[in-house]
């Protein structure tokens, strides 16, 4: 079985500066990690190989030092890595991002299994994982808790909503979404460290992939940051004294203020 798991390094810091010129994040001199909810989706995949054989290659997009991320994640049981970097996937959108990230799983081809957290805490978008399958035209279940069984040609999941949950059976390939109810992310092992630090981490551009150069970056984005600015604090509300009964029917008076 070949399980892909698409990973993303954003910026460990609540502090988040953006570039006023091109209305994105600035990820210099910020501390990076790997996105929390890929860290489920690293573990669900490793436990997968581990169950039923296999191998476990990790796919991050991103600048040089993103291939930190993906020898943490070698460090945790991956066999392969692929970073995908070229400045001409700079300023990417979800959309470009998803088209970008399908090319590479084309590339890679024969995959059965695809995972990705259910979102990124920078964007918070989560439309990534469903952009790719879109573009693969293949299947997705988003926000799966519980993998419930797996064989050679189909899935069963369990997948949270807003009222309770859902038992989704695919067929494979299919792309799946994780939440962090799905398990608890191991610690590296010291032999899995050394892998990592000897690990070769494959790089590939623009140019290895089968893509078209308009629809790359911030000029294949069909959404545009224009405006980045912080919303006016709010005015100072009201202090109601008295009883409660007091209160009760000044709060009622108030009410009917602004509604008539």
């Amino acid at each position: 079985m070949k399980i892909i798991v698409c990973i993303k390094q954003v910026p460990d810091t609540t502090n988040v500066r953006i570039d006023p010129e091109t209305n994105t994040l600035i990820r210099s001199g910020v501390e990076c990690i790997i996105n929390p909810f890929d860290m489920y989706a690293i573990e669900e995949a490793i436990r997968l190989k581990e169950k039923f054989g296999g191998k476990v290659i990790i796919v991050t997009m991103g600048p040089p030092q993103a291939e930190d991320a993906l020898r943490e994640a070698i460090s945790l049981g991956a066999d392969e890595a692929i970073l995908v970097s070229d400045r001409a996937f700079a300023g990417s959108d979800t959309w470009a991002t998803s088209y970008t990230l399908s090319r590479v799983l084309n590339k890679i081809g024969d995959y059965h299994i695809i995972i990705c957290g259910k979102q990124a805490i920078d964007g918070d978008t989560a439309q990534v994982g469903p952009g790719i399958s879109a573009h693969l035209d293949i299947p997705q279940i988003t926000y799966v808790k519980r993998i419930e069984e797996v064989t050679s040609s189909r899935i069963r999941a369990e997948r949270m909503t807003e009222e309770g949950y859902e038992i989704i059976d695919s067929p494979l390939p299919c792309l799946i979404t994780v939440v962090k109810e799905i398990n608890e992310p191991r610690l590296p092992s010291l032999r899995g460290k050394i892998k990592a630090k000897k690990e070769e981490i494959k790089k590939w551009e623009a140019k290895d992939l089968e893509v078209d150069p308009a629809l790359l970056g911030l000029n294949g984005s069909p959404t545009k940051v224009v405006k980045i600015f912080s919303p006016p604090p709010r005015k100072g509300g009201q202090i109601i004294e008295g009883d409660a009964k007091e209160i009760s029917e000044k709060l009622v008076g108030l009410l009917k203020d602004e509604t008539l």
